[in-house]
Parts: C-alpha cells; structure tokens; sequence
C-alpha cells in the first residue's frame, strides 16, 4: 500500500527543497512512452553480452566436440536436442526478463495534482523518493543503476542487465533453472565423452585434435560446474524469497513486514501468473496477475474526511508529509 501510518520507521531525510511538488516534472502521458524496456548500463549490457556468448560456447562442445563425431546416432539425437531446447528457453527467459518492465514506479508523479488525487485523509503519509521524484508505493526501492523506483524489488542483477521485481522475478527464476540444469546436462556429457575417449582413441572421438578436444572439455566442465553452483544458489534464495513473501532487500534489512504475507504456494501462484501449469515454464507466457497501478491502490476516503487545497498545501509544507528516503 502507498499510503503509510507515520510510526513505521524508515530512513528520512529531512530536506526542505526535496518537499516541494512543484518541482516534480509531471510524467510523460502512457501514449507517448515506448513498450521497451531497456537498461543502457555498460556493465550490464557486457554482462548479458558475456552470458549468452557462454551459452553459445557450451553448445559449441555439445554439438561439434561431443555429439557429431559420436557413432551413437540416438545418442547423439536426443542428447543434443534435449541440450538444446534447454539452453533456447534459457536464452529466452533471459531476454524476458532483461526486456521486461520489472515493476517500475511512474518517474516524477510526486505533483500537487496527483497527491490531490490520491484523497488523502488528515494525518495520512505519502512517501516521495527524492532521486527519481515519485510517490513510493509499499515494499518499493529506488535502483541506482535503473534510476526508478521497483515495486518489490528483489536486487539488481548485471547478469540480466535489470531490476528483479515483481514483472519479471518469473523470468529470472526460469532462467537460473534452465542455466542450472544445462550446465548439469553437460557435465554428465563432459564425463561420459571422457571415459567413451579414454576405452577409444582420442582420434576418433573428436573432430578437433586431442590437446584441443581436451582443452576444450576442461573448459566447459570448469564453466558447466560454476554456473551450476551460482544458479542453483539463486533459484533456491528466489524461490524462497517467494515463498516467504520477502524480497533479498527486505531480508537484508531485517525489516518487519507491514503487508499481508502471500506465503507458500499461493506466493509461487502470484508470482507465476495462475495456477500450475506448463505455462509457469514457459518463459513466453506473460503474468495474468498484476498488482493494481499506485493510483488505484488508495482506498477512496470519504467525502467528509477528504483534504481541502488549503490543507494539501499546509500538508506538503510540513516536514512530517511527504517523507523523504534516502535508499
């Protein structure tokens, strides 16, 4: 919820000039924004760059090192097109979520017109992010690398090149799982073409010489086995995070829950867009459950309990209104 009894604690600063609305750009009309989401952060984009040339190389081996020179046709079939489907939905659950809205909070909305807008009753308390210059909704946290305010944002991630919040923490879970199981996928490839080169000879288990087709398999065992360590670390925190309703920031934080916990597997519901389905593995369904915009999600005061201009005035000259977080 955006609107906040004045005894829950956070980090306030105490800024005059970050109090006033009228210093707010009002944010650009739906129409005139584009439907892409894209972090120009170089890291990141290195990053996500890095990850998918990973993928490429791992398929590389599969294919040409491991699989074409094998006399076992069947093998070969079932192995590389397992491997392969693995690492294309692997592929695709990244670019959704690096591409996807994590749950950005509108960019400047913290004007005199919107805070009016929101009916707010005497005593009431918004909460405004002096960095991007908006009203927070709950469990919201600006992101110094998107420079936006996530709705239930997770951590920043270099390897998507995006915020994980509540849009695309699916996204993000079903690529750490995909990544996770090709990397253990090759690895027992790794160790079968190992003993297969070891009875044979290695001059006929590799199109690529011995030193290379040796090198080669070091490598991809090497990275097979760190991303299997780190993803698999990841989608079990995810998954917990999700099942606990707690982000990593809330859980770093220690910070006590002022929200309805959503726990367990109506958690796994929520965050999945429905009931299980094959759809929760398909990183091409979109989320059928969406929170409601910040502006719907104030209950309407009644009409005797609504501010008047003069008081919203008086409201947002006082230091004790709109709260500025320094997060």
């Amino acid at each position: 919820m955006m609107i906040t009894p004045v005894h829950r604690f956070r980090d306030i600063e105490r800024k005059p000039e970050y109090l006033q609305p009228e210093k707010c750009v009002p944010p650009p009309s739906r129409a005139s924004l584009g439907t892409m989401w894209f972090i120009r952060d170089g890291c990141g984009i290195a990053c996500a760059v890095v990850t998918w040339m990973l993928v490429f190389y791992a398929d590389f081996v599969v294919l040409l090192v491991m699989l074409v020179p094998s006399r076992d046709y069947v093998y070969s079939v079932i192995n590389g097109t397992l491997f392969n489907t693995l690492a294309f939905l692997a592929l695709a659950s990244h670019f959704r979520a690096m591409l996807t809205d994590p749950g950005a909070v509108p960019k400047g909305n913290a004007t005199k017109e919107f805070i009016e807008s929101l009916q707010l009753k005497p005593g009431q308390v918004v909460y405004k992010c002096p960095k991007c210059c908006s009203i927070k909704p709950d469990r919201a946290h600006h992101c110094s690398v998107c420079k936006r305010c996530i709705r239930k944002m997770d951590h920043h991630c270099p390897w998507v090149n995006n915020c994980v919040g509540e849009n695309n923490q699916k996204y993000f879970v079903l690529f750490t799982m995909y990544i996770a199981l090709i990397s253990l996928h090759a690895l027992i490839m790794v160790g079968f073409h190992f003993l297969y080169c070891f009875e044979e000879d290695w001059t006929k288990c590799s199109s690529f010489s011995p030193p290379t087709t040796v090198i080669l398999l070091i490598l991809l065992c090497f990275e097979a086995l760190l991303f299997l360590i780190f993803t698999s670390v990841m989608f079990g925190t995810q998954v917990h995070s999700i099942c606990t309703d707690e982000t990593g920031i809330e859980r770093l934080k220690n910070q006590k829950p002022t929200w309805e916990k959503i726990s367990g597997w109506e958690g796994m519901k929520l965050a999945f867009g429905g009931a299980f389905s094959l759809g929760w593995f398909n990183p091409f369904s979109n989320l059928s459950c969406k929170s409601p915009a910040p502006a719907e999600a104030v209950a309407a005061a009644p009409a005797s309990a609504i501010m008047t201009q003069e008081e919203i005035e008086q409201f947002l000259a006082r230091d004790v209104a709109v709260q500025v977080l320094n997060e």
